[in-house]
């Protein structure tokens, strides 16, 4: 009798190999973090990051109360579900850190990104990089005989799918903010 009701071959013979089935899924998620405005606060946070070796697909800071001189770190990570738990309580005992917010759970947010794409080229690839870039709502900010310099913004996956369509037309270079997410609501 099975008293575990694996099925059979879904184990290695020792209880150290069974995986949860649950925990393997890697979530991305937004965490929104407020933090005092000083020197060496943001080392801090991106130490915990590196010293455990979490992933971060996106990192932005500004300064957003200048009175209170308090800074909004956003942070686009991707872990399971227990390690970004664990990511939000390490952020949560940092001594210059206010508050930590997972946008990803919290309700629905927005997510913007900026980018600038070069795109070099001439003839029929210049007129159709510049159709494209209408369909995507993309501005031409900087022209010259051989290139166009396009300002995108919106969520990271149009501006995946962006740079992926003008690959082919002589993309050049990317350069890109990083997310900047806030709730949506009260």
């Amino acid at each position: 009798m099975n008293a575990v009701k694996l099925k059979k071959g879904a184990s290695s013979h020792s209880a150290y190999d069974l995986k949860s089935f649950l925990g393997d899924v890697e979530e991305t998620h937004t965490l929104a973090v407020l933090v005092d405005n000083e020197a060496g606060v943001l080392a801090r946070v991106i130490g915990l990051f590196s010293g455990r070796g979490y992933n971060i697909e996106s990192l932005t800071v500004a300064e957003v109360d200048h009175e209170g001189s308090r800074s909004r770190i956003t942070i686009v990570t991707t872990g399971t579900p227990s390690i970004i738990v664990q990511i939000k309580a390490q952020l949560a005992r940092m001594v210059p850190v206010y508050a930590v917010n997972d946008l990803t759970v919290e309700g629905p947010s927005v997510e913007r990104e900026l980018a600038l794409l070069k795109v070099t080229g001439t003839g029929e690839k210049r007129v159709e990089a510049l159709r494209t870039a209408e369909i995507f709502r993309a501005r031409v900010v900087d022209s010259t005989l051989e290139s166009f310099v396009f300002e995108l913004t919106g969520t990271p996956e149009k501006i995946d799918a962006f740079a992926d369509m003008m690959r082919p037309l002589g993309l050049h270079d990317v350069a890109r903010t990083g997310v900047a997410a806030i709730a949506r609501g009260t």
